[in-house]
This record gives C-alpha cells, structure tokens and sequence, in this order.
C-alpha cells in the first residue's frame, strides 16, 4: 500500500485554466512528483479557444514551466470520438439529451488518462474537479488485508462542485485520484494563483461542453447527422398537429424556443425520435412526480436492495430535492419525487445523495 507521506508521483490533467493549473500547484507543494497531461481530444477553430486549442495547450505548458513540472500532450482524439461523440451524437438521434461531461470523465479521464498514468508509474491521477474525497480504513480481526472505502462528498464551495458529473466514480477510481481543490472556493483559487504568479489566475471560465462551439447545438448536429435535422410535425398533449418543427435535435424537455408563437406560453414535453415529432404543452405539462433510470452505478458497487429515501438532482445546476430510490432491478430503479419535479429530460443524469456524499445515479430513461 502506498503511503500518502511518501513522495508519489501523480498526473494531473491540465487543461490550462486556473482550477487545473492550482490543483498541480498545490500537489507539488504536498509533495508529489507531479507530472502535467494536456489531453487532445477534439480538434477545435483556434479562434474558438477551447480546452484543446492551441493557446489553451500553451497555457498549459507555460503553467508547467512556472511550476518546475514535466508536461506533455496526449493525443486522445480517436478514443473520444468513438467513446463520447459516438455516444453523444447517438442520444440526439435517439430524442435524448446527453450529458458527455459524464462520459468523459468516465472513459476518458479515470479510465485511458488513469491507465496511461500506470504506464508513466503513476500512482495517483489528479484533476481540478470541485468534489472531495475520505477514506475510512477499518482494523480486521484477522491478518487479512486491510481495506479502504472510499466515499465522494462534494465540493464546499457549493457554487462550484462538480459531484453531478462523477457520480459513476467506483472504489477503483477513488483509490488512484486526488481532487486538491475540494476544500477550496473558487475565490481562493484564483487566489493563490495569482499569489503564485500564474498567468492565467484571471482566466475566464471555460464552456460546459468542450466540443461544440459557441454552444451551437444545431450546427455541430447538422454537420453529422443532417437527417435528424428535417423539419417534422409539431404537436399538442392531444395529437392534433398544429405546426411545424426544424428537426428533433433542436430540442430538449422544457424549451420554449423555436416552437412558434401562442396564445399561452407552451414549451416541449415530449420528443419522439421513430415519428419525427416533436410535443409541446403548458408549464403543468412538464411537472413529474416520478422519473426511472438505467444504467445505475453506486460509488461503493453496492446497488440498494430495497427503497431508501434520498435526495436526487437531475441535471448539473438544479438542487437536491427528497426523493425515495426504488430499485427495480440492478440496472433500473425508480425515483420518486416528494414535490413533483420540472423537465425531467430523458438521457440527463440523475444523481443519488446523502447530504453531501455521493451516492451514484444512473440515466433518465
């Protein structure tokens, strides 16, 4: 077992914001033999200025430097399309809205980044994710192995964690990743990189999802899957078709844009991906009680096995809310909710807590 006082070497990903470019800062002063990865995964217009571009990996290097650590650059970009924009593009076509953030921080980031770190005898793969991690370690009665759980609480600064997007982190994960600014606000870590003079201590926030420009859903859409883009028959909760939409991907549960004008404020309830149609309906319309979702993981790989009341979020800036967990099986369960719930919006996250532990989640179905 690896001692944490002892000098372990650890990969941080470094995309070269401020949040990732403290996390290495405060590790090599924990003492880490910390080693800096830049992941290229997507291949974006340089004046678009996302995590893969060029200003962005030079920021990164310039960070590394500062730093007095090592830093190179993955090239990552045909895992992510086969792993995440497969699987991204495959949701829209299906009438569902995905969270690839989830995906990648899965399969990318705690799966190939983690096992290109034991490749470069790294024990440990850090990140700037706002979420904490403990351990408890119990005493056996016997001379077997003694063994840690891990638990994933979220970040202190609540405007800030980022637990919605690795609940699917396992004991496996836990073990081999530090998350150094989970103790930490926002205001802090602008703080001390600016006390450490890292240039980018004033950088802006960068977009929620890395690969589609300027937020333009439709255009990135339209260029892969342009029959998904045709215009179908726009509906009422009853049938009656009462106009036209521009083509499913446009829309998600509870959007009111791009549905035409109305008497009444009317917003999507409904996406049918085999009918090409497209439901809206009044604000009641999209209130829902209950939810079920596939796809379950549990952070400690233990599925409950009867009901258990817990507090549910189902998308990355909506509250907890009470809810009770009943599981249907070990891939399916069902939440429901207290109060009833707005745009439940299916292929979204739907994440299990505790207080503030993590419990893990699934995908609304």
């Amino acid at each position: 077992m690896t001692n944490s006082k002892q000098k372990t070497k650890a990969i941080i990903a470094m995309s070269g914001g401020v949040d990732s470019s403290v996390a290495a800062a405060l590790l090599k002063q924990q003492g880490y033999e910390v080693i800096g990865i830049t992941m290229q995964i997507w291949e974006p217009k340089e004046e678009f200025g996302g995590c893969c571009s060029l200003c962005a990996i030079d920021d990164a290097k310039k960070v590394a430097l500062k730093l007095g650590i090592p830093h190179y650059v993955l090239n990552f970009r045909k895992e992510f399309e086969e792993k995440v924009i497969k699987y991204f593009i495959e949701e829209y076509k299906n009438g569902r809205t995905p969270n690839p953030c989830v995906k990648c921080n899965e399969l990318i980031k705690f799966d190939l980044l983690a096992r290109k770190a034991r490749e470069l005898g790294a024990f440990y793969v850090a990140t700037g994710h706002y979420v904490q991690i403990i351990s408890n370690f119990q005493c056996p009665m016997s001379n077997e192995i003694q063994k840690a759980k891990y638990k994933l609480l979220k970040g202190i600064d609540e405007t800030k964690d980022q637990s919605y997007v690795l609940y699917m982190m396992n004991q496996e994960m836990l073990a081999h990743s530090l998350f150094p600014l989970g103790e930490l606000t926002k205001k802090e870590v602008r703080k001390i990189a600016k006390e450490l003079g890292l240039m980018v201590h004033d950088k802006k926030e960068s977009q929620e999802i890395c690969f589609v420009e300027n937020d333009d859903y439709g255009s990135f859409l339209n260029e892969r899957i342009p029959s998904y883009c045709k215009p179908g028959n726009l509906l009422d909760t009853k049938g009656n078709v009462i106009g036209k939409h521009n083509g499913i991907v446009f829309y998600t549960i509870g959007q009111r844009k791009g549905i035409g004008a109305h008497k009444k404020r009317k917003y999507v309830v409904e996406i049918n991906s085999k009918e090409n149609t497209v439901v809206i309906g009044d604000n009641e319309d999209l209130l829902k009680k209950e939810l079920r979702a596939d796809n379950l993981t549990f952070v400690s790989g233990e599925l409950p096995k009867n009901r258990i009341e817990i507090c549910a979020k189902i998308r990355y800036n909506s509250p907890q809310v009470e809810a009770t967990l009943i599981p249907i099986d070990n891939l399916e369960a069902k939440v429901v909710f207290k109060k009833p719930q707005r745009a439940v919006t299916p292929g979204q996250s739907v994440v299990f807590y505790d207080g503030n532990e993590v419990l893990g989640g699934g995908i609304i179905l």
